[in-house]
């Protein structure tokens, strides 16, 4: 298997995906310990739920799950599911004589391809928490099933993209590895190169440059106010409290900028969590360089993983 996310120990993922609706959900499960927690959200678009719980000022120390869905707003349903799921493995916070599971979640927004009358739900979410293993599929899966980039002149002449895992381990045992649904208004590019590997085409289907049509303001056609959103999740083993977790998620945001121009804009809720598995030692400052480079490599494989779905077309083709 290529490397993922789940090469940290403790950490499974689960997918389930509509492929007519084009829409679904990914769920990330932290075992019966759970795991300690932080955000970042850079997009103006965001939308969430149990965020807040994750201030290092704030109480709960450690989550159980993480959800990313599509369907917008009406994705947060599934979080629903994937705590019934927990809540039957005994898995939560416990409070006096109820368990309460801890499930942060994000959405992105999808509703524009396949059936907007279909989005992630109780159900779905529960298929997805009963799913997770080790196995993380790529490309038109969970909450990169309805996922699209480059969509400044319109869904018409954006490309398809999905969702992507990376990872790396050093000799000492650090392991930090990344989670992507891309579904960003601007474009996925090759860093080293600054080449457009997937995003907004031309007439005649050709990939173009979503920055440089910023700058000539041609062709420009929408501007729908939270209509994207790119979601990553950041996974470690290295022992880190929420403000570390906080501090990786912030960093991590260097990998997605690398990876996606324009990024962080009006139209998109970018956000990033981090979760730490506490299981060994680590100097921070390298997990947050690692946190950067997985999530960048989770980004493009992401795009490159995608396949031509109905009328959205991959970057191969």
């Amino acid at each position: 298997m290529p490397a993922s996310i789940t090469d940290v120990n403790g950490i499974t993922v689960g997918c389930a995906e509509d492929l007519e609706a084009l829409t679904g959900c990914t769920v990330i499960l932290t075992g019966a310990e759970g795991a300690v927690a932080g955000v970042d959200i850079r997009g103006a678009a965001p939308g969430s739920r149990e965020t807040a719980l994750l201030s290092p000022v704030n109480t709960v120390e450690r989550v159980h799950a993480l959800v990313l869905a599509g369907g917008s707003a009406y994705g947060l349903d599934a979080v629903n599911g994937v705590m019934e799921y927990l809540e039957e493995h005994g898995i939560g916070f416990q409070v006096e004589s109820a368990i309460v599971p801890i499930v942060p979640a994000v959405v992105l927004f999808d509703l524009p391809v396949g059936r907007p009358d279909v989005r992630p739900d109780r159900s779905m979410g529960y298929l997805a928490a009963c799913r997770a293993c080790s196995w993380v599929p790529e490309g038109n899966y969970g909450a990169g099933a309805g996922a699209t980039i480059g969509k400044i002149r319109g869904y018409d002449h954006c490309t398809k993209s999905g969702q992507g895992t990376w990872s790396v381990t050093l000799p000492s045992g650090l392991t930090v590895g990344a989670l992507a649904a891309v579904n960003a208004f601007g474009d996925v590019v090759d860093p080293c190169s600054s080449v457009v590997l997937g995003g907004v085409r031309d007439d005649q289907g050709r990939i173009q440059s979503s920055a440089e049509l910023f700058k000539s303001q041609e062709g420009i056609v929408y501007k729908s106010f939270g209509a994207n959103t790119t979601l990553a999740v950041i996974a470690t083993n290295a022992i880190l409290d929420k403000a570390m977790a906080k501090r990786v998620a912030i960093s991590a945001h260097a990998g997605m900028a690398r990876a996606i121009n324009p990024v962080h804009t009006m139209f998109d809720g970018d956000t990033v969590f981090a979760l730490s598995t506490c299981k060994m030692n680590a100097d921070i400052a390298q997990v947050c360089q690692l946190a950067a480079e997985v999530l960048q490599e989770a980004i493009i494989r992401a795009v490159k993983a995608a396949s031509t779905i109905q009328n959205y077309r991959s970057m191969h083709d």
